[in-house]
């Protein structure tokens, strides 16, 4: 299952997001990881929450950040929810034709592993593609 909060800078997602992975902490059976860019949810999330920083790992396409999610998984099975905020950001791109590929990628990863995505993307959600705008 893949939930995408999308809307402008000061819109409110980030607050939104740090509510859901601080509920799902207390929710979930298994690990809980938020990815972001930058560190600016190190002090807002629940030390439970494995908080993993992208800029570490030079994550520079979907195709690399297809690798990191599926490497993370295979070192943890017992993940059950991962959050991803900022995902064009992440990866250096705008919200396009590629976001949808990687949004259905990871929405059959999930499945398959019985895995919860929440994702934020930075960007006005009317200008999404339909692609996009199937996991608001």
């Amino acid at each position: 299952m893949i939930r995408v909060i999308m809307g402008k800078k000061g819109s409110g997602k980030t607050k939104n997001v740090i509510e859901m992975i601080n509920s799902a902490v207390q929710t979930e059976h298994g690990s809980v990881v938020c990815i972001e860019k930058g560190n600016k949810l190190t002090f807002d999330i629940h030390y439970h929450i494995r908080l993993v920083e992208a800029s570490d790992y030079d994550i520079a396409n979907y195709t690399a950040l297809k690798g990191f999610i599926s490497g993370l998984y295979a070192g943890n099975y017992d993940i059950t929810h991962v959050f991803i905020d900022s995902l064009t950001k992440i990866v250096g791109g705008e919200c396009d034709h590629e976001t949808e590929k990687f949004l259905d990628w990871l929405n059959k990863f999930g499945e398959k592993h019985n895995i919860k995505f929440t994702i934020t993307i930075s960007d006005d959600a009317s200008l999404a593609p339909d692609g996009v705008k199937k996991y608001f």
